[in-house]
């Protein structure tokens, strides 16, 4: 059999990345915290753009800091809501079109974590966020496949009844059962 190429046009995964960041932010708290008692990220939402030769991500996620005051008597909740917008250098295969429609699809590998909380002087508390994000672009590709030039023979298809099973059928039938 002889093989010959086709060339197909199709959406597949061009460029894909990962990248991890840790940033560091301040919140002001009402009253001057005594102790840090918690922070959990909540509602982290994002969404990925085309910037140049580079991929965007805007996106956003709630802070929720417990605290104590007034001599460890007293306690409170920070809710802060922190935007960002990251930038990726993702390599693309050098054989595709970057100029085409291309699609971003961001997922978040390890969602957004506090891994450090202290106050710091005053009514100010710094924390430390650790987020991993994946971006993936698809576009347009070409696709090489082998086409058979001949089609593959027809199998005979033989049914499982014979002449003496059709003959026992006849005979077995009552025709005067209704």
């Amino acid at each position: 059999m002889v093989a010959t190429y086709k060339e197909i046009v199709t959406k597949a995964i061009i460029g894909k990345g990962k990248k991890s960041f840790k940033n560091t932010y301040t919140a002001v708290a009402e009253h001057e915290p005594s102790t840090v008692l918690g922070c959990w990220v909540i509602n982290h939402q994002f969404k990925g753009y085309k910037a140049g030769d580079k991929v965007g991500v805007n996106g956003s996620f709630d802070v929720n800091i417990w605290y104590s005051y007034d001599g460890d008597s007293k306690t409170t909740v920070i809710n802060k809501k922190i935007d960002y917008n990251e930038l990726f250098n993702v390599k693309v295969r050098e054989d595709v079109d970057k100029d085409n429609d291309t699609d971003i699809i961001v997922r978040s590998l390890k969602q957004p974590t506090c891994s450090n909380v202290n106050p710091v002087e005053g009514k100010n508390i710094s924390f430390d966020i650790t987020k991993e994000l994946g971006v993936e672009i698809v576009g347009d590709t070409k696709v090489k496949i082998a086409v058979e030039d001949e089609e593959d023979p027809w199998d005979e298809i033989v049914d499982d009844i014979d002449e003496n099973t059709l003959n026992e059928i006849d005979e077995k039938v009552n025709e005067n059962y209704i």
